[in-house]
């Protein structure tokens, strides 16, 4: 064995000193961790290890859909109603009371937009929808008339393919779990207000016995996350609803100076899509400017279409900004990215709740460090000179 054993040879550093170094030494299994390639492995692991959390959470999520949705229209109504609960009880109304006046309110303000809807739009459903066929209809052989038109196969096969897709299970997972059924959509119903009744009850109390655990700056940063997240949620839902009032008023008055039919179905559609940012303005559009085409022609449908972006940005360089301020501040490029997703795991539903969640995380990360200090990965650049 003595024969093997390699001997220590001498490494001058310097002249007069000299350090034993054992060649061959093997490096300690934990080392090889420590260099580029150990910490961009253990970096892919922590990312994997992320994902897989997230994809479970989110299966979860879409398994127990009749609960979670209950829980976050709940969360969003209590968030649009605190400012009103917290008015109450700076005036001495006795928590329960102002409860049950809040709920009276949302009550009475969703069964009256309820019935506004099916007023509106149930004598007058099938003609607004054979009208905008008959518009994309006419517009299609427009459009094959230009020299670089699809052929009529193309059109057939896109037509078909995005029909399959909004027929699709994928596309409407979200909406059938939670209200596909009557069942299912009145438990869903009485689990809403029943969430709602102790959120606005006792919100603030139920968020301080979640923090309870927690001491010091992550108890201040709990508290932060939480007013945040009510701040958001009730700006974006006033703003939102207030966004989409403005805008089927602008639409509902131009449709009538221009002598457009089936208006007011028309300007109930254009509240009801606000709710879906970017997107919803777009399909109310097209939709308002078909009917106008089929019923007084070209011209009168490009007067529609500038009536429908004129409004538009009104609303979003001018109400929008002064309405929701800059915690609803998103890029529109992420507020696709979130349309996209919550429309793909969660149908309709998901596309109506994708922005407002998003915000809220956005949101948080702007109080991840303090109450006007975000997050340390996305606090600006400054460039130095």
């Amino acid at each position: 064995m003595g024969l093997f054993r390699r001997q220590p040879t001498t490494v001058r550093l310097e002249p007069g000193a000299s350090v034993p170094v054992a060649i061959g030494t093997r490096r300690a299994p934990w080392s090889l961790w420590a260099d580029g390639l150990g910490r961009a492995a253990t970096r892919s692991l922590q990312v994997l290890l992320v994902v897989a959390v997230t994809a479970a959470a989110i299966w979860g999520i879409q398994q127990l859909t009749l609960v979670t949705i209950p829980l976050v229209l709940a969360l969003i109504f209590a968030a649009a109603f605190a400012p009103a609960m917290t008015w109450m009880r700076a005036r001495g109304v006795p928590s329960l009371l102002a409860t049950l006046l809040t709920l009276l309110v949302i009550a009475v303000l969703l069964t009256g937009v309820g019935w506004l809807i099916v007023w509106a739009v149930r004598n007058q459903w099938p003609e607004l929808s054979e009208q905008a066929v008959d518009g994309f209809t006419e517009l299609m052989a427009w459009v094959q008339t230009l020299p670089f038109a699809p052929t009529s196969d193309q059109i057939e096969e896109w037509t078909d393919a995005a029909l399959d897709f909004v027929t699709s299970a994928q596309f409407g997972s979200g909406a059938v779990a939670g209200v596909g059924a009557v069942a299912n959509f009145v438990t869903g119903l009485v689990l809403m207000v029943t969430i709602l009744f102790f959120f606005l009850k006792d919100g603030p109390q139920m968020w301080s016995f979640v923090l309870r655990p927690f001491e010091g700056e992550q108890y201040a940063r709990g508290r932060r996350i939480g007013d945040k997240t009510i701040s958001v949620l009730g700006s974006y839902v006033r703003g939102t609803a207030t966004v989409a009032l403005v805008d089927a008023l602008g639409i509902l008055i131009g449709l009538i100076i221009l002598q457009v039919p089936l208006y007011i179905p028309l300007a109930v559609l254009v509240f009801l899509l606000a709710f879906i940012p970017i997107v919803g303005a777009t399909l109310a559009g097209i939709l308002a400017a078909l009917v106008a085409l089929v019923a007084n022609g070209w011209v009168n449908a490009l007067f529609v279409v500038g009536v429908v972006v004129l409004v538009n940005q009104l609303e979003g360089n001018f109400l929008q900004p002064f309405l929701m301020g800059r915690s609803m501040k998103l890029h529109a490029f992420v507020i696709l990215i979130a349309l996209t997703v919550g429309t793909v795991l969660g149908g309709i539903v998901g596309a109506v709740l994708a922005v407002p969640i998003a915000a809220v995380a956005w949101g948080i990360v702007q109080v991840w460090d303090g109450e006007a200090t975000p997050a340390r990965w996305a606090r600006p650049k400054h460039r130095t000179t």
